[in-house]
């Protein structure tokens, strides 16, 4: 478990975190990230680079993790720290490009890695584009945000209102000396032992309470279930599972929320399910496409385990994992067994397994933690992942320019070419198909076959059919 500042803030890494910590390589990035256009008022002048990055900097204070970096422990006996960091320079955060295209930016940002030396996140701006529009493009570490977290960072620099006042500039950064070598050694052993006397808790938390034992029973057989289902082996595919490269392109589809809950419902089931649904559809297209014969493939789905809004940062998500019917033919039956697969994943209580599954491999020897780390992220373990990532229900604003569209950015692990994110802005759905630029050059096509998939769902639901079909 992670130590904790005096204020109960955590400040170690969780093993989720150290997780996607470790399983980064020089040609898979880590980072979670988001694009963002915006759109002057007609008539007056947009804002200046120089303005947006100071409006920034008078909230990080506000997010206090964008000021800290990671701190290693002497020969790797614990997981990272996170401590302030003395240097912190949001020049170094906050940068501005001179791109004319979006996609020009969305590529140089997302193909190189994020610097370890410092607090790990990233904001691009580009107040030129050709089509007279702003351009956000932001990335943090997935070892520091999930993908709710990141969406929620977004008040760094967005608004409820068009005319919020800006922000006061932030005080003098003012942090305590970093730790010692030998500080983080002691805290890194202490929390080691610790958890270690974790387990040897729970005996006597039986005997005190034998009715334990059946709660124990129950985690036991919930975290059965989710490795099983994540340990089950899948057949790499050809096109998503090759070695990739640093390169990265990021695709996009902008329809409106409603014709997601159009088919939502029509046929009863939730709008993750028609994200299932249309991811399934849409990859079945493109390989057929491609003169490739569709076959089912094993997606990585994360769920959020947070309560509520994404107060504290880090990774409140677990994973479930399910085959996507791309080799059925019919719009319906994918959508039926997406419906059928993740309901049953969900009555299992296969989110809190996992979670629960991930928390005992804490306490084993660091280089197994590592070992299982790689083995998760492997193309053995799944093809590609289908995340929704619920935004704001309000519209946003940044400095009086309303945000007209946001794209999220899944990140791909090493032999993963295609991730497929899903968020939503006020009434508006938006796809991001993240994808390696050499083994995927036509994400385009990707994205083109994820909306016709969509509009297939559509047809069916405004044709007076009774029920799904089976």
């Amino acid at each position: 478990m992670p130590s904790a500042s005096p204020n109960g803030r955590s400040m170690r890494l969780t093993p989720l975190d150290a997780a996607f910590l470790e399983v980064e390589s020089p040609t898979a990035h880590m980072h979670v990230g988001w694009v963002a256009l915006f759109r002057p008022p007609a008539g007056s002048q947009p804002p200046r680079f120089t303005d947006l990055r100071r409006r920034i900097e008078g909230r990080v204070p506000f997010a206090p993790r964008y000021r800290q970096k990671l701190a290693w422990v002497p020969f790797g006996l614990n997981d990272p720290e996170w401590v302030d960091d003395p240097a912190f320079d949001i020049r170094n955060h906050v940068r501005r490009s001179s791109a004319r295209e979006i996609g020009r930016l969305v590529e140089h940002v997302y193909s190189s890695p994020l610097e370890r030396d410092r607090p790990l996140w990233e904001v691009w701006i580009t107040d030129r584009l050709a089509d007279g529009r702003i351009g956000v493009v932001g990335k943090a570490h997935h070892c520091m945000v999930d993908g709710i977290a990141a969406v929620e960072l977004a008040s760094l620099f967005c608004d409820v209102t068009a005319d919020a006042p800006a922000t006061e500039p932030a005080g003098p950064w003012d942090p305590p000396a970093e730790p010692s070598r030998r500080d983080l050694l002691v805290r890194g052993v202490e929390d080691r032992v610790r958890d270690q006397l974790r387990i040897l808790e729970i005996p006597k938390q039986v005997i005190r309470s034998p009715g334990r034992v059946f709660g124990l029973a129950g985690e036991a057989a919930r975290a059965g279930r989710a490795l099983f289902h994540t340990l089950s082996p899948s057949t790499p595919h050809g096109t998503f599972n090759e070695p990739i490269s640093p390169l990265r392109t990021l695709a996009t589809v902008s329809r409106p929320l409603e014709d997601l809950r159009r088919v939502k419902r029509r046929f009863g089931t939730t709008v993750n399910d028609v994200v299932l649904a249309v991811a399934a559809g849409g990859v079945r297209s493109y390989l057929r496409g491609r003169g490739e014969t569709p076959a089912r493939l094993k997606a990585m789905v994360p769920v959020s385990l947070r309560d509520g809004a994404a107060a504290d940062l880090g990774n409140r998500i677990s994973f479930v994992f399910v085959e996507l019917p791309c080799d059925e033919p019919s719009p319906l039956r994918r959508l039926e067994e997406v419906r059928l697969a993740m309901t049953k994943r969900k009555e299992a209580g296969e989110p809190r397994g996992a979670e629960q599954a991930l928390d005992a491999v804490s306490f084993v020897p660091h280089p197994v933690q590592h070992a299982v780390s790689h083995a998760v992220a492997s193309a053995w373990a799944y093809n590609l992942t289908v995340s929704n990532i619920p935004g704001p229900r309000q519209p946003l604003w940044m400095a009086g320019c309303p945000l007209e569209e946001a794209y999220p950015v899944v990140p791909l692990a090493d032999r993963h070419a295609v991730s497929i994110g899903f968020t939503t802005v006020a009434e508006r759905g938006f796809f991001g198909i993240y994808a390696d630029r050499k083994t995927v050059p036509d994400a385009d096509q990707l994205a083109g076959a994820v909306e016709r998939s969509l509009d297939e769902l559509l047809q069916r639901a405004d044709r007076p059919v009774p029920a799904l079909v089976t």
